[in-house]
């Protein structure tokens, strides 16, 4: 029966995935502009609603991450375009910053091995290069310091989030672990397909496209949550035998 029930769950989160894909899909391809405001505060809600089914309790770092990440998403709704992106830039900061809080207790930097320590570094210089270098294009094409700045700031963010998240996969290579790198990584595809329509060429395929691996990246840390409250709560189970053993004994 409980197996069952875990099945009929997972349809139900896959179910609503594919459900805001297709929306997402049909908002795009109209090119309707309310319904493309609109329909982007449509994740975070009903994954939510799908999650609270089950699992009643939220960690506060897990429930201020979909807070900012909501407000991003509603953002557009209420702001013209020009202030969308600094205060969008703004809440997603906050809302990275939140998820490489939920990572940094696990990335045990003293446990990396000293070769993976190396890569890791070289990777993460390489990165900011890169941001660098373009953050010096931005500042010549974007009038705009503020909004070159917080472009810079959302960006590091997801790169430390980047660096985080592989280092704590690549030092413990767990279920949790993959989950949350997978999640990062559609996270960052789709941010950097959004940096694409707003500074470089907007085509409503990139913007479907966007949404998607948003929708993916969001639906893959609902999963790591789930994964990792069940990983607490059988090492608490184990932790309460063990204890329970030794008072009988």
């Amino acid at each position: 029966m409980k197996n069952w029930l875990n099945l009929t769950f997972d349809k139900m989160f896959l179910g609503a995935l594919l459900g805001l894909i297709a929306i997402s899909f049909f908002v795009t391809f109209s090119q309707d502009s309310l319904m493309l405001k609109s329909t982007m505060a449509l994740f975070i809600p009903v994954f939510l609603i799908v999650y609270l089914v089950k699992y009643k309790s939220l960690g506060v770092i897990f429930i201020s991450f979909l807070f900012f990440s909501f407000l991003g998403d509603i953002s557009l709704t209420f702001f013209s375009n020009e202030t969308f992106v600094k205060v969008s830039s703004i809440l997603y900061f906050l809302s990275y910053l939140y998820l490489i809080a939920i990572a940094a207790p696990k990335f045990k930097l003293l446990k990396v091995d000293k070769l993976i320590g190396v890569y890791l570094l070289g990777v993460f210089l390489i990165n900011v290069f890169f941001l660098y270098t373009l953050y010096s294009i931005l500042k010549v094409i974007i009038p705009d310091n503020m909004e070159v700045l917080l472009f810079g700031l959302k960006s590091l963010s997801l790169i430390v989030l980047a660096f985080v998240s592989f280092g704590v996969y690549l030092n413990t290579q767990s279920k949790q672990s993959i989950l949350f790198l997978i999640a990062v990584i559609f996270i960052i595809f789709s941010t950097i397909l959004n940096y694409i329509n707003l500074y470089y060429l907007y085509h409503w395929s990139f913007e479907m496209l966007q949404r998607t691996l948003y929708g993916v990246g969001l639906y893959f840390i609902f999963r790591y949550i789930i994964a990792d409250n069940k990983y607490k709560k059988t090492i608490y189970k184990i932790r309460e035998r063990f204890a329970s053993g030794n008072i009988w004994a």
